[in-house]
């Protein structure tokens, strides 16, 4: 008989314990631990890609802590996270007060790991699993995008993308750690934050800017 195909969610929930965010407290997330065993799903599924959704990106965390230190940017607003990974940013957002938040990623497995991770803090948001940059500006009033310059190939994608965004009026907010594929020129940088790596204790750089 063939083995029963694990289930992503359930995977999730019971393989990734839920610890609380570094520097960000208030939220708690799935995230991978060595026993956790991500080496399972990708066995099953040919279409398994990186689980960069099971670990912090330096990025959203920035993002995360800004809204929630400055809820005024999002208080009231339509919000869409940008390639939502964990879902940490529209987790955030929620908790400062959006009127409305959308998470967005092209990973189904970020977009389950989104709604678990929501649950676990208890807001609740619409998801999506597609590639929003393909598609026309959509109907929010702020972008937070974060990590989405991690390398070039990203970056042309996501480029075009928010520069039809900045055009149509929407607000954008990058959290970046200034990746080379960052394109600095259009970024005015609004607050610099440091967060400890989980295993080193080191301490990393990452930053919010204004897309303009």
């Amino acid at each position: 008989m063939a083995a029963a195909r694990l289930n992503p969610g359930d995977f999730i929930r019971t393989r990734l314990p839920l610890l609380p965010v570094p520097g960000i407290p208030e939220i708690v997330l799935h995230k991978a631990v060595p026993a956790s065993g991500l080496g399972r799903l990708a066995a099953e599924d040919d279409a398994f890609g990186s689980p960069y959704w099971a670990y912090y990106w330096l990025g959203g965390l920035a993002l995360a802590r800004f809204v929630l230190d400055r809820p005024g940017f999002v208080a009231g607003r339509r919000v869409l996270d940008l390639g939502c990974g964990s879902g940490l940013v529209a987790i955030a957002a929620a908790k400062a007060g959006a009127a409305q938040v959308l998470a967005a990623d092209i990973d189904r497995y970020a977009v389950t790991a989104t709604r678990l991770n929501a649950e676990a803090n208890g807001v609740a948001f619409e998801t999506v699993h597609a590639d929003l940059t393909e598609g026309l500006v959509p109907a929010v009033d702020l972008i937070l995008a974060g990590d989405v310059f991690y390398d070039p190939e990203s970056a042309a994608r996501v480029m075009p993308f928010l520069e039809r965004c900045r055009a149509a009026g929407v607000e954008v907010l990058v959290g970046d750690p200034r990746r080379t594929s960052l394109p600095v020129a259009r970024m005015r940088a609004l607050a610099e934050y440091r967060f400890a790596e989980t295993d080193s204790g080191m301490m990393r750089v990452s930053e919010v800017f204004a897309f303009d």
